[in-house]
């Protein structure tokens, strides 16, 4: 039993946690947001245990997270792939995170606070000499 692979971006103060779970059983631990968000099953089975009670979903679907609830994501399959998605409504740090390898070429219109993106980086993706 393993954690999901995470990849995290935010743009536009809308933060996007990606989780792959490998394999079925591999368990996102136990944790509560302090707001209500959505998670975006986009592929796989997962097992949300909440408040003593779990439900299965098959994706594709979208799975309420009530603010504040403590609750445990879990693979049922190989392969499942969730995105917790929500808005960034108050704190520090909320700059946009891209990664460069979800940039356009064309990308001369991404914004100037990109994080931790700089432009060099941004040079390679573009496949701008150096």
């Amino acid at each position: 039993m393993d954690r999901p692979y995470v990849h995290i971006s935010c743009v536009s103060n809308v933060f996007i946690k990606q989780m792959r779970f490998a394999k079925a059983g591999d368990i996102e631990q136990g944790h509560s947001h302090c707001f209500d968000h959505l998670t975006l099953l986009a592929s796989g089975k997962l097992r949300l245990t909440a408040l003593g009670k779990s439900t299965d979903f098959v994706a594709p679907h979208h799975i309420f997270i009530k603010a504040g609830v403590e609750h445990e994501l879990m693979a049922l399959e190989d392969e499942t792939v969730a995105h917790c998605i929500h808005a960034i409504r108050d704190g520090e740090r909320v700059e946009d995170i891209v990664d460069p390898a979800s940039v356009p070429v064309s990308a001369a219109w991404l914004p100037d606070n990109a994080y931790p993106m700089t432009t060099d980086e941004l040079d390679k993706v573009a496949g701008v000499a150096q």
